[in-house]
């Protein structure tokens, strides 16, 4: 018989996820507050969204979080140049 370890991520007293790997468990504790503390920020904003729609919003932005710190790192596109020929002086 095998013995194995086990680390439950349980929320409001509901287990959410089952690891057998502590850094994983941890990981998903953190993910999962930065979904409420996502989901608090959402309930003050001026769309008005239902406690699952807010949830469930909440987590998918925290799953997204490298995706949304590269968009606050990348250049914004920029326009064409336009071609000097094509610019009017205003008087």
């Amino acid at each position: 018989m095998a013995v194995t370890l086990q680390y439950l991520v349980v929320r409001n007293g509901i287990t959410k996820m089952t690891f057998t790997d502590k850094k994983e468990a941890d990981a998903y504790d953190r993910l999962l507050d930065l979904a409420d503390q996502i989901e608090e920020l959402l309930a003050t904003g001026p769309v008005e969204l239902n406690e699952q729609d807010r949830e469930a919003l909440a987590l998918f932005l925290a799953q997204s979080q490298d995706k949304l710190n590269g968009l606050s790192k990348k250049k914004p596109a920029r326009e064409k140049e336009k071609s000097p020929d094509t610019v009017k002086a205003v008087a």
